[in-house]
């Protein structure tokens, strides 16, 4: 059995699109998703691509992917890497492919001389938690989250 990794390609947006649909499912949120393949897409290939991603396949089959781009601390004074997306599909998981990704992003962190790598993961997910933690994930406890969205994001535009 192989494990390899490589870059997300042009004719992967479909196989993307179709992670990101079973990571929704998983994280019960299917119904926020409103992105389309050709938004995904235009993403990941169109001309100037702010995001990436790499692709895990075992044996030539898709098992996994990271979803991912560059972020900046300025208490560090160095870009890191914010990891948006992690999805091993169920047939494919305990083999290491979920470490895998991360093993690569880690890499590329350290070669890149980034300050970090980092990711938000939903506090339900223990099966998750247990595993970042095996890793060495620390959590950020002491920040919160927010977010502006929707009708509330053109309003503060518009203010």
């Amino acid at each position: 059995m192989t494990l390899t990794i490589r870059k997300a390609e042009e004719r992967d947006a479909a196989l993307v699109f179709s992670f990101i649909r079973d990571l929704a499912e998983y994280e019960r949120l299917a119904h926020e998703v409103d992105a389309t393949e050709a938004d995904v897409a235009q993403a990941l290939f169109g001309p100037n691509p702010r995001v990436f991603a790499d692709i895990a396949e075992w044996d030539g089959k898709p098992a996994g992917f990271a979803l991912w781009f560059y972020n900046f601390s300025t208490f560090r004074g160095r870009h890191g890497i914010y990891l948006e997306d992690l999805f091993v599909r169920p047939e494919f998981r305990s083999r290491g492919v979920g470490k895998a990704l991360l093993k690569h992003l880690a890499r590329r962190c350290v070669a890149e001389g980034l300050a970090r790598l980092e990711w938000w993961v939903l506090d339900w997910n223990e099966p998750a938690l247990r595993f970042y933690r095996s890793i060495g994930a620390a959590p950020m406890d002491e920040w919160t989250v927010q977010r502006v969205t929707g009708e509330a994001l053109v309003q503060l535009a518009e203010a």
